[in-house]
């Protein structure tokens, strides 16, 4: 059976988020501007998603 993936964009700058923040933004493995990565889907990451919402763009 296929895994469930979330696609995951940074679309706002990190300058000028909390620092737990910004740590959020790079467990999820997001670097730059317009990155994007494909995430596993599961509680922990859905978490993740939903504390900095407002940085990211997403689709599962």
């Amino acid at each position: 059976m296929a895994e469930k993936t979330l696609k995951v964009t940074l679309v706002k700058s990190l300058i000028g988020a909390k620092e737990p923040h910004r740590a959020t933004v790079r467990g999820l493995g997001l670097r730059k501007l317009n990155h994007t990565v494909e995430l596993e889907d599961t509680p922990a990451v859905r978490g993740m998603i939903r504390k900095v919402s407002y940085l990211l763009k997403y689709e599962g």
